[in-house]
């Protein structure tokens, strides 16, 4: 009996964790194509879910700048940075995190 109930809460502990990954990504396709350019911040938000980074904040002359970014989860060498000018969406683009790797002998 000991043995079923720890192999049926071994199994539930794996398929759980298996779904949680699915649950997580945020950069899906069908996402990606409800992104407009102008889109305020909460829009995008809405959209990506609220997961992000803010990788930079700035004024410029009378224009206030912000960037978020969003890791592609699993792939965390891929993120998404999204610019907005004055809480406007002015671009985004996708870069890759190098992964440095020690020189073969």
């Amino acid at each position: 009996m000991n043995k079923n109930l720890i192999t049926i809460i071994g199994l539930l502990a794996l398929i759980l964790s298996s779904c949680s990954g699915v649950r997580i990504a945020t950069m899906r396709q069908s996402k990606m194509e409800q992104l407009e350019l102008g889109m305020s911040k909460s829009q995008v938000v809405n959209i990506l879910g609220s997961s992000y980074s803010i990788a930079q904040k700035e004024i410029n002359n009378t224009d206030t700048i912000e960037v978020i970014s969003y890791r592609n989860v699993p792939f965390d060498e891929e993120f998404y940075l999204f610019r907005f000018k004055d809480n406007k969406l002015e671009k985004w683009y996708r870069e890759f995190q190098p992964i440095y790797r020690e020189p073969r002998p």
